[in-house]
């Protein structure tokens, strides 16, 4: 049974840092595409990174340089480093998988950036 279950997020001030774990069960996260979508204010999910089973690995061109996505094979995780956030980042951000026919999500962490 494919289950994603999201963390790490929170309210943080602007230019402070945070990263967002996604740990998965019912496969293993080098085998598929795995990234990360957000939905702001505008309730729109909207890509943002992710790796794919070779490892290549893409982002948001406005996140470039700030976010980073990774995994931890042995932990079976895909993370997103998020670093230098700005109010524009506050979203909630959902992790999901391409596996086999279908994509799953998980059901969202909320990351709050304010002062």
């Amino acid at each position: 049974q494919v289950q994603l279950v999201e963390s790490g997020g929170g309210l943080v001030q602007p230019g402070r840092s945070l990263r967002l774990s996604c740990a998965a069960s019912g496969f293993t996260v080098s085998e598929y595409r795995m990234g990360w979508y957000r939905s702001g204010p505008e309730n729109q999910r909207v890509w943002v990174a992710d790796v794919d089973s070779d490892g290549i690995i893409s982002h948001l061109d406005s996140v470039q340089g700030r976010f980073s996505i990774s995994r931890d094979i042995a932990k079976n995780i895909v993370y997103l480093q998020m670093n230098r956030l700005s109010p524009q980042d506050t979203a909630v951000y959902y992790c999901f998988v391409d596996y086999r026919l279908g994509r799953y999500w998980g059901q969202g962490t909320q990351v709050t950036v304010s002062s």
